[in-house]
């Protein structure tokens, strides 16, 4: 734990005795990781998107981190952080809808078919069988992921997918382990167990691009030269494992709503 983490952690009220140059000093500190965030982000969208715009989102959250954040909780303040960081930036592009309706639309046909076939071969559908069920060449299909690449950084946080109480249990945010309730912990469990079995139906490069990605936190470009594969290639791999693991989420959300209904 940093310096700056454990004067926070000691405070007694935190939200009224935070110094404002603790704040400031915090920050600083931060500031590299708003950056990186706001990078990974920003090489998935369209290049018309300024990346200071997204870093001046990030040091919003950041600040919003630092009013909201409870000591009281198990929770370390950095990955809090980077909840809100990423939240903020994700909420001012969703506040812009800078992405053109047609494109949206391709993006929910193809969400929608993934998780129609996921539904009924209880696996992610492969190229082949996305192309028949939409209808399209395989050329075509692979244009309509690289137009719906920078959707899918939106709608794995969509609203509409998940409320507010999954995406906190997701960020791991929702109960502290002390206070967990057995309800919550198995919910958690089934939602960990089911993201494992879908990267393992996956196949071997989207795998490989997701681990690449979010554990050894290479981009897109680095991640290119590993695989012998352009840019191009990685991101749109990437598009397909986002929304493979999409669809399995939903369907699994909509069982439960099934149960408990």
């Amino acid at each position: 734990m940093s310096s700056l983490a454990k004067k926070l952690k000691n405070l007694k009220d935190y939200r009224s005795t935070v110094d404002p140059k603790v704040k400031d000093e915090i920050v600083v500190e931060y500031a590299p990781l708003i950056k990186y965030i706001a990078q990974k982000i920003a090489s998935r969208l369209p290049s018309n998107i300024e990346l200071d715009d997204l870093i001046s989102c990030g040091v919003i959250g950041l600040m919003d981190a630092i009013e909201k954040f409870d000591p009281t909780r198990d929770n370390k303040f950095k990955t809090y952080a980077e909840f809100r960081i990423r939240g903020a930036i994700l909420d001012e592009l969703r506040s812009q809808d800078w992405v053109p309706r047609s494109v949206r639309e391709k993006a929910k046909t193809i969400d929608r078919a993934y998780q129609k076939l996921e539904s009924e071969l209880g696996r992610p559908a492969t190229d082949d069988e996305m192309c028949k069920e939409l209808e399209c060449s395989k050329e075509e299909f692979h244009e309509m992921l690289n137009k719906a690449k920078s959707v899918s950084i939106l709608n794995i946080d969509d609203s509409a997918t998940f409320n507010r109480n999954d995406k906190r249990a997701m960020a791991g945010l929702n109960e502290d382990s002390k206070s967990m309730n057995p309800f919550t912990a198995v919910s958690n469990k089934n939602f960990r167990d089911k993201i494992k079995e879908g990267i393992e139906q996956l196949p071997e490069k989207q795998r490989l691009v997701l681990s690449l990605y979010y554990y050894e936190d290479l981009n897109l470009k680095e991640i290119g030269q590993v695989l012998d594969v352009t840019e191009s290639r990685v991101s749109q791999l990437h598009t397909q494992a986002v929304m493979k693991l999409k669809a399995k989420l939903q369907n699994m959300f909509e069982g439960y709503e099934e149960l408990v209904s």
